[in-house]
Protein backbone atom coordinates (compact mmCIF):
# COMPACT_ATOMS: atom_id res chain seq x y z
CA UNK A 1 0.00 0.00 0.00
CA UNK A 2 1.33 3.59 -1.20
CA UNK A 3 1.67 5.91 2.21
CA UNK A 4 -1.09 8.85 1.87
CA UNK A 5 1.77 11.14 2.67
CA UNK A 6 5.88 11.89 2.48
CA UNK A 7 8.20 13.30 4.44
CA UNK A 8 11.04 15.95 2.77
CA UNK A 9 13.14 18.78 3.93
CA UNK A 10 12.33 21.92 1.88
CA UNK A 11 13.69 25.68 2.20
CA UNK A 12 11.48 28.76 4.14
CA UNK A 13 12.25 32.29 3.40
CA UNK A 14 10.25 34.17 5.95
CA UNK A 15 11.09 37.35 7.54
CA UNK A 16 14.45 37.79 5.13
CA UNK A 17 15.79 35.01 6.45
CA UNK A 18 16.11 31.37 4.66
CA UNK A 19 15.81 28.32 7.25
CA UNK A 20 15.29 24.64 6.82
CA UNK A 21 11.91 23.00 7.31
CA UNK A 22 10.70 19.34 7.56
CA UNK A 23 7.20 18.57 6.82
CA UNK A 24 4.81 16.58 4.83
CA UNK A 25 3.27 16.79 1.40
CA UNK A 26 0.44 14.77 0.17
CA UNK A 27 0.86 12.20 -2.57
CA UNK A 28 -0.22 12.58 -5.69
CA UNK A 29 -0.24 9.18 -7.75
CA UNK A 30 -1.97 7.00 -10.72
CA UNK A 31 -4.23 4.03 -9.75
CA UNK A 32 -5.51 2.40 -12.12
CA UNK A 33 -8.98 0.79 -12.27
CA UNK A 34 -9.07 -2.35 -13.94
CA UNK A 35 -12.79 -3.97 -14.17
CA UNK A 36 -13.28 -7.54 -15.40
CA UNK A 37 -9.67 -8.07 -16.00
CA UNK A 38 -9.25 -4.63 -18.56
CA UNK A 39 -8.10 -1.52 -17.51
CA UNK A 40 -10.98 0.81 -17.60
CA UNK A 41 -9.54 4.16 -16.61
CA UNK A 42 -6.42 5.53 -14.38
CA UNK A 43 -7.41 8.13 -12.08
CA UNK A 44 -5.07 10.03 -10.16
CA UNK A 45 -5.49 10.48 -6.70
CA UNK A 46 -4.34 9.81 -2.93
CA UNK A 47 -4.27 6.73 -2.23
CA UNK A 48 -6.35 6.20 0.58
CA UNK A 49 -9.98 4.38 0.61
CA UNK A 50 -9.35 2.80 -2.83
CA UNK A 51 -11.87 0.60 -2.44
CA UNK A 52 -14.54 3.40 -2.18
CA UNK A 53 -12.78 5.09 -4.69
CA UNK A 54 -12.93 2.79 -7.35
CA UNK A 55 -16.61 1.72 -6.46
CA UNK A 56 -17.68 5.37 -6.06
CA UNK A 57 -16.54 5.94 -9.09
CA UNK A 58 -18.27 3.54 -11.24
CA UNK A 59 -21.68 4.29 -9.52
CA UNK A 60 -21.17 7.68 -9.79
CA UNK A 61 -20.46 7.06 -14.00
CA UNK A 62 -23.39 4.69 -14.18
CA UNK A 63 -21.40 1.34 -14.93
CA UNK A 64 -22.81 0.10 -11.24
CA UNK A 65 -26.65 0.54 -9.68
CA UNK A 66 -25.59 -1.38 -6.24
CA UNK A 67 -23.92 -3.46 -4.01
CA UNK A 68 -25.11 -6.32 -5.75
CA UNK A 69 -23.31 -5.70 -8.52
CA UNK A 70 -19.66 -5.80 -7.10
CA UNK A 71 -18.26 -9.43 -7.07
CA UNK A 72 -14.98 -8.40 -6.20
CA UNK A 73 -12.92 -5.53 -5.34
CA UNK A 74 -9.54 -5.55 -4.11
CA UNK A 75 -6.48 -3.20 -4.12
CA UNK A 76 -3.17 -4.83 -5.56
CA UNK A 77 -0.18 -4.98 -3.49
CA UNK A 78 1.60 -2.12 -4.75
CA UNK A 79 -1.37 0.00 -3.88
CA UNK A 80 -1.76 1.41 -7.54
CA UNK A 81 -4.34 -0.72 -9.32
CA UNK A 82 -7.97 -1.84 -7.69
CA UNK A 83 -9.17 -4.93 -9.71
CA UNK A 84 -12.36 -4.99 -9.48
CA UNK A 85 -15.13 -8.12 -10.85
CA UNK A 86 -18.69 -7.44 -11.66
CA UNK A 87 -21.50 -10.09 -12.07
CA UNK A 88 -22.48 -7.80 -15.73
CA UNK A 89 -19.66 -7.38 -18.68
CA UNK A 90 -18.78 -3.39 -19.00
CA UNK A 91 -18.41 -0.70 -22.47
CA UNK A 92 -15.44 0.68 -22.36
CA UNK A 93 -16.86 4.20 -22.56
CA UNK A 94 -15.89 5.78 -26.44
CA UNK A 95 -14.25 9.26 -25.25
CA UNK A 96 -13.89 10.19 -21.25
CA UNK A 97 -14.32 14.24 -20.96
CA UNK A 98 -11.19 15.43 -19.29
CA UNK A 99 -13.21 17.91 -15.91
CA UNK A 100 -12.12 20.91 -14.50
CA UNK A 101 -9.70 21.30 -11.72
CA UNK A 102 -5.99 21.31 -10.84
CA UNK A 103 -5.74 17.80 -11.08
CA UNK A 104 -8.48 17.13 -13.10
CA UNK A 105 -10.55 14.33 -13.27
CA UNK A 106 -12.43 12.25 -15.93
CA UNK A 107 -16.22 11.46 -16.50
CA UNK A 108 -18.26 9.67 -19.90
CA UNK A 109 -21.32 10.57 -18.41
CA UNK A 110 -23.90 13.85 -18.28
CA UNK A 111 -27.13 13.23 -15.96
CA UNK A 112 -30.61 13.89 -17.75
CA UNK A 113 -33.20 12.39 -15.75
CA UNK A 114 -34.53 14.70 -12.48
CA UNK A 115 -33.75 12.70 -8.83
CA UNK A 116 -37.53 12.19 -7.74
CA UNK A 117 -35.58 12.08 -4.23
CA UNK A 118 -33.82 15.48 -4.33
CA UNK A 119 -37.57 17.02 -4.45
CA UNK A 120 -38.21 16.20 -0.74
CA UNK A 121 -39.31 19.23 0.99
CA UNK A 122 -37.37 18.84 4.02
CA UNK A 123 -35.62 22.07 5.48
CA UNK A 124 -32.56 24.20 7.24
CA UNK A 125 -31.88 26.92 9.61
CA UNK A 126 -29.18 29.09 7.84
CA UNK A 127 -27.43 28.78 11.52
CA UNK A 128 -27.02 24.86 10.74
CA UNK A 129 -24.80 25.70 7.45
CA UNK A 130 -22.61 26.87 10.62
CA UNK A 131 -22.82 23.72 11.99
CA UNK A 132 -21.79 21.66 8.82
CA UNK A 133 -19.11 23.97 8.05
CA UNK A 134 -17.83 22.91 11.68
CA UNK A 135 -18.26 19.27 10.65
CA UNK A 136 -16.42 20.02 7.93
CA UNK A 137 -12.85 21.63 9.76
CA UNK A 138 -13.63 19.03 11.84
CA UNK A 139 -13.12 16.36 9.18
CA UNK A 140 -9.97 17.52 7.56
CA UNK A 141 -6.77 15.01 9.64
CA UNK A 142 -5.07 15.12 6.12
CA UNK A 143 -5.11 18.95 5.82
CA UNK A 144 -4.14 19.60 9.44
CA UNK A 145 -1.04 17.62 8.83
CA UNK A 146 -0.02 18.07 4.93
CA UNK A 147 -2.34 20.79 3.51
CA UNK A 148 -2.93 20.26 -0.08
CA UNK A 149 -6.03 18.46 0.50
CA UNK A 150 -9.73 18.52 -0.15
CA UNK A 151 -12.37 17.02 2.26
CA UNK A 152 -15.96 16.40 1.44
CA UNK A 153 -18.40 15.14 4.32
CA UNK A 154 -21.83 13.24 4.10
CA UNK A 155 -24.23 14.75 6.73
CA UNK A 156 -28.05 13.97 7.37
CA UNK A 157 -27.73 17.11 8.67
CA UNK A 158 -27.36 16.40 12.50
CA UNK A 159 -24.35 14.46 12.52
CA UNK A 160 -21.17 13.99 9.87
CA UNK A 161 -21.88 10.19 8.50
CA UNK A 162 -18.94 10.22 5.89
CA UNK A 163 -16.11 11.40 5.25
CA UNK A 164 -13.26 11.54 2.69
CA UNK A 165 -9.84 13.18 1.55
CA UNK A 166 -7.96 13.28 -1.45
CA UNK A 167 -5.80 15.71 -3.22
CA UNK A 168 -9.09 15.87 -6.16
CA UNK A 169 -11.96 16.84 -5.26
CA UNK A 170 -13.74 14.48 -8.03
CA UNK A 171 -12.40 11.92 -6.08
CA UNK A 172 -13.58 13.01 -2.60
CA UNK A 173 -16.83 12.36 -4.15
CA UNK A 174 -16.48 9.42 -5.45
CA UNK A 175 -15.52 8.00 -2.18
CA UNK A 176 -18.30 9.17 -0.52
CA UNK A 177 -20.20 7.61 -3.03
CA UNK A 178 -18.42 3.92 -2.83
CA UNK A 179 -18.95 4.10 1.47
CA UNK A 180 -22.15 4.41 0.49
CA UNK A 181 -22.54 1.37 -1.61
CA UNK A 182 -19.97 -0.81 0.39
CA UNK A 183 -20.90 0.13 4.07
CA UNK A 184 -24.63 -0.18 2.89
CA UNK A 185 -25.32 3.58 4.18
CA UNK A 186 -28.58 4.93 3.78
CA UNK A 187 -30.19 8.18 4.70
CA UNK A 188 -33.53 9.75 4.10
CA UNK A 189 -31.67 13.18 4.07
CA UNK A 190 -28.38 13.85 2.07
CA UNK A 191 -26.28 16.80 2.54
CA UNK A 192 -22.80 17.05 1.05
CA UNK A 193 -20.29 19.51 2.53
CA UNK A 194 -16.73 20.12 0.43
CA UNK A 195 -13.83 22.68 0.38
CA UNK A 196 -14.08 22.49 -3.36
CA UNK A 197 -15.22 24.50 -6.01
CA UNK A 198 -18.72 23.24 -6.95
CA UNK A 199 -18.26 22.70 -11.33
CA UNK A 200 -20.36 20.81 -13.22
CA UNK A 201 -19.32 17.16 -12.47
CA UNK A 202 -19.13 17.90 -9.09
CA UNK A 203 -22.99 18.68 -9.12
CA UNK A 204 -23.39 15.80 -11.14
CA UNK A 205 -21.75 13.54 -8.65
CA UNK A 206 -23.76 14.75 -5.79
CA UNK A 207 -26.89 14.16 -7.61
CA UNK A 208 -26.06 10.97 -8.45
CA UNK A 209 -25.24 10.49 -4.04
CA UNK A 210 -28.90 12.14 -3.81
CA UNK A 211 -27.45 15.17 -1.90
CA UNK A 212 -30.26 17.67 -1.64
CA UNK A 213 -28.31 20.53 -0.43
CA UNK A 214 -24.64 21.29 -1.79
CA UNK A 215 -22.72 23.54 0.30
CA UNK A 216 -18.82 24.62 -0.64
CA UNK A 217 -16.28 25.98 1.04
CA UNK A 218 -15.62 28.75 -2.44
CA UNK A 219 -17.59 28.92 -5.61
CA UNK A 220 -19.81 27.52 -7.75
CA UNK A 221 -19.43 27.45 -11.87
CA UNK A 222 -22.47 28.79 -13.90
CA UNK A 223 -23.24 25.65 -15.64
CA UNK A 224 -23.62 23.75 -12.11
CA UNK A 225 -25.75 26.71 -11.25
CA UNK A 226 -27.48 25.82 -13.60
CA UNK A 227 -27.76 21.92 -13.10
CA UNK A 228 -28.65 22.78 -9.72
CA UNK A 229 -31.94 24.49 -10.55
CA UNK A 230 -33.09 22.37 -12.91
CA UNK A 231 -32.60 19.53 -10.66
CA UNK A 232 -33.91 20.90 -7.46
CA UNK A 233 -30.57 20.72 -5.66
CA UNK A 234 -30.10 23.69 -3.08
CA UNK A 235 -26.50 24.92 -4.04
CA UNK A 236 -25.01 27.19 -1.21
CA UNK A 237 -21.09 28.71 -1.77
CA UNK A 238 -18.31 30.55 -0.19
CA UNK A 239 -20.02 29.17 3.25
CA UNK A 240 -18.15 30.10 6.98
CA UNK A 241 -18.72 30.67 10.36
CA UNK A 242 -21.38 33.26 9.61
CA UNK A 243 -22.19 33.49 6.25
CA UNK A 244 -23.01 32.09 2.75
CA UNK A 245 -23.80 32.50 -0.53
CA UNK A 246 -27.65 30.77 -2.45
CA UNK A 247 -27.85 30.07 -5.86
CA UNK A 248 -29.99 27.71 -5.83
CA UNK A 249 -33.68 26.42 -4.46
CA UNK A 250 -33.32 28.32 -1.19
CA UNK A 251 -36.87 27.16 0.12
CA UNK A 252 -35.26 24.62 1.66
CA UNK A 253 -33.15 27.72 3.61
CA UNK A 254 -35.47 28.88 6.77
CA UNK A 255 -35.96 32.35 7.39
CA UNK A 256 -34.93 33.22 4.02
CA UNK A 257 -36.36 36.18 2.40
CA UNK A 258 -37.42 34.81 -0.85
CA UNK A 259 -39.33 38.25 -2.48
CA UNK A 260 -34.90 38.96 -2.78
CA UNK A 261 -34.30 35.56 -4.85
CA UNK A 262 -37.08 36.06 -7.16
CA UNK A 263 -35.49 39.40 -8.07
CA UNK A 264 -32.69 37.50 -9.15
CA UNK A 265 -32.57 34.71 -11.97
CA UNK A 266 -30.73 31.67 -11.43
CA UNK A 267 -27.83 32.72 -13.75
CA UNK A 268 -27.30 36.07 -11.87
CA UNK A 269 -27.34 33.98 -8.25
Amino acid sequence: MQPKTRSSQFLRFRAGQWETLGRGVIVETPVSLTVNGQVLITLMCTPTDLEALAIGFLFNEGIVKNREEVELVQVCPQGDNIDIWLNHPVEQPKQWRRTSGCTGGATAVILEGLHPELRNGFVLEPQAINRLVEMLTSAQELYREVGGVHTSVLSDGEHAVVSAEDVGRHNSLDKIAGHCLLDGIDLPRRILVTTGRISSEMIQKAARIGASIVVSRTSASSLSVEMAEKWGITLLGYARWDQFVGYTHLERILQQDMSLFEKISPKEA
